[in-house]
């Protein structure tokens, strides 16, 4: 991964055009703060809030000191107080005499920048520190890293934007599962009733069915009951007509004799 190169610019102004107490203050300011910069191991916040002191006291004798206030900013910046050090840059860019520190503080604009996640920001700031000194490469190194780490979020925001829009898709895959599933119980459920339903018809059109043919049967054997009964006695009457004609025929028979 590449790593962020603070560009810090401590002007070592000669002092010797200002009061002893001016000199003094900025000497033991610059001191504090070189010291803390060697310091590799920790960022010693409580000795750059010492610098910042020392720069504050020697800017209460000449507040408008541009290389003064150009070291208060830097002291700002290694305490951590990012927005507090970007503005303070801001204001020195117009004040500065040359190109090259205006390049300079726009340079360490665009480190509060990137410290604050303003990516795009920084990346502005580091561009125009360039067209001011072309040649810096700390900025050159610096823009690529704004740029590195601006791919990056882009990269992210698009894999989080395709994992959403899968997730969505998948959620959408699920519901659509689950609607077809849906409909499709609801069509067996009601083919189920519907053959419940045909069945239940079926069984009444059977029930009917046999009714009807119990009363035709009920019907019919009483038609034959009746025929029977009427041949019965049809049958009964043959019998005594011929039992009459028999016993006539006897009587004559009988009288014939008698006769005889």
């Amino acid at each position: 991964m590449m790593r962020l190169i603070l560009f810090i610019y401590i002007l070592l102004i000669p002092t010797f055009l200002f009061g002893q107490n001016e000199r003094k203050f900025v000497r033991k300011g610059n001191k504090i703060f070189m010291d803390a910069v060697k310091d590799t191991t920790k960022l010693d916040t409580i000795r750059f809030s010492q610098a910042e002191a020392e720069y504050r006291k020697a800017l209460e004798k000449r507040p408008e000191n541009k290389q003064w206030n150009f070291n208060l900013a830097d002291a700002m910046y290694k305490q951590m107080r990012f927005q507090e050090a970007e503005k303070k840059f801001e204001d020195l860019i117009s004040k500065l005499d040359t190109k090259e520190e205006q390049a300079r503080a726009l340079h360490n604009k665009g480190n509060s920048q990137l410290m604050q996640q303003q990516i795009d920001n920084s990346i502005e700031s580091y561009k125009e520190a360039l067209r001011k000194n072309p040649n810096d490469l700390d900025t050159k190194y610096n823009l690529a890293y704004a740029q590195r780490l601006k791919q990056q979020q882009e990269n992210q925001q698009q894999q989080q934007q395709n994992n959403q829009d899968q997730q969505q898709q998948e959620q959408q895959n699920d519901q659509d599962q689950q609607n077809n599933q849906q409909q499709q119980d609801q069509q067996n459920n009601q083919q189920q009733q519907d053959q419940q339903n045909n069945q239940q018809q079926q069984d009444q059109q059977n029930n009917q069915q046999q009714q009807d043919q119990q009363q035709a049967q009920q019907k019919i054997s009483k038609q034959d009951a009746e025929q029977l009964l009427q041949a019965l006695q049809n049958d009964e009457r043959d019998i005594q007509e011929k039992v009459k004609k028999e016993k006539a025929a006897r009587s004559r028979q009988i009288r014939t004799e008698k006769e005889w």
